[in-house]
């Protein structure tokens, strides 16, 4: 089969092909119709992640179809419909046996702990677990873009964050992962304040919900910003960029008794960040970690899609062939792209 596939870090990955993949017993091998590009692929490929082990084929936000399962298999078939989340469970573990497939014991992750859907198959490990039906609505490029923003999104925005009408939500980083947060709490009846430096990231969040953005390049003192357009801070503030500046500044816009929940990936000179623990401590602020999603919390997420509250592909920015996904991916640590890139084309 034909894939992007790397053998260093950081080197230019190449389209080539490589060897057809099995289901193995419990697994399934979906044809990829579409895969989106993400920032975690891209620091995967700089060798960010200790997940991936060289050589790699990467890419994890996939759309598809069945096209053959091992034997254990009991729930799906030849020619279903799929999507799936990027993070899935093995279903026998504590945490799985708890409902929190999303942060198993024994995680599987296409892109990361095995090749990807970067290529024309990959195969999906715990198929029963966490192969999702897709309705016949939804196309697979809107499908894939869901893989990991927008459910990771979703995840952040209402269990973890706990949204509710009429709370303030300020949203740092507004690339893939920003800009659902924003669709989402706005489908929730929340006010959004978007906060980014690029101008055109900052109009698509103005164009998906943000009631207010922030130039953060152009405003000397984002957290004072903030407080003022919500009158004394945000009820949740999500940093769904990953770097330190981004994480400090969203716990210190909080209100007194905030939520501050961590989604984007904090890697690199970035993955140990100074808390400000006095302002944790003094005003009762809460801090909490988001990670992917439960496969069966999609129906919620498909429902608001096909009722008409939601409408993900306003996030979508482009789509390309696996060809020109070699650039992109290598391009991503420019932050250039504005919404989701979908590769459709294989």
């Amino acid at each position: 089969m034909k894939a992007m596939f790397y053998e260093k870090f950081g080197q230019t990955p190449i389209i080539t092909d490589v060897p057809d993949p099995e289901p193995g017993e419990d697994g399934a091998v979906i044809r990829v119709e579409a895969s989106g590009i993400c920032r975690s692929d891209w620091h995967g490929w700089m060798g960010h992640d200790a997940d991936v082990k060289l050589p790699h084929v990467p890419g994890h936000e996939l759309a598809g179809v069945v096209e053959e399962v091992g034997g254990g298999v009991k729930n799906w078939k030849n020619g279903d419909r799929v999507t799936v989340p990027f993070s899935c469970g093995c279903g026998e573990c504590p945490q799985c046996r708890d409902g929190f497939h999303n942060i198993c014991d024994n995680y599987f992750q296409p892109g990361f702990t095995a090749w990807g859907s970067f290529a024309q198959y990959v195969t999906i490990r715990y198929a029963d677990v966490n192969l999702v039906r897709l309705p016949g609505e939804i196309d697979y490029v809107t499908a894939a873009s869901l893989g990991c923003r927008f459910v990771t999104s979703f995840r952040a925005v209402t269990a973890q964050g706990a949204v509710k009408a009429g709370h303030w939500v300020a949203v740092h980083g507004c690339g893939g992962v920003g800009l659902s947060a924003v669709m989402i709490a706005r489908a929730l009846d929340a006010r959004v304040v978007g906060v980014d430096i690029r101008a055109g990231a900052l109009d698509l969040a103005g164009e998906v919900g943000a009631e207010e953005v922030i130039d953060a390049g152009k405003t000397p003192d984002v957290v004072g910003a903030i407080k003022d357009i919500t009158g004394g801070g945000a009820n949740v503030s999500i940093d769904a960029l990953g770097s330190v500046t981004t994480c400090a500044n969203s716990i210190l816009c909080l209100r007194k008794r905030g939520r501050h929940v961590q989604v984007g990936v904090m890697a690199a000179e970035h993955k140990d960040p100074p808390i400000p623990m006095g302002q944790v401590m003094f005003n009762e602020l809460e801090i909490v970690g988001s990670h992917g999603i439960q496969a069966y919390e999609y129906g919620r997420v498909l429902d608001l899609i096909t009722g008409g509250k939601l409408d993900p592909k306003k996030l979508i920015g482009k789509t390309i062939p696996l060809e020109e996904a070699v650039a992109e991916l290598v391009s991503m640590g420019d932050f250039h792209s504005l919404g989701i890139t979908v590769i459709d084309r294989f």
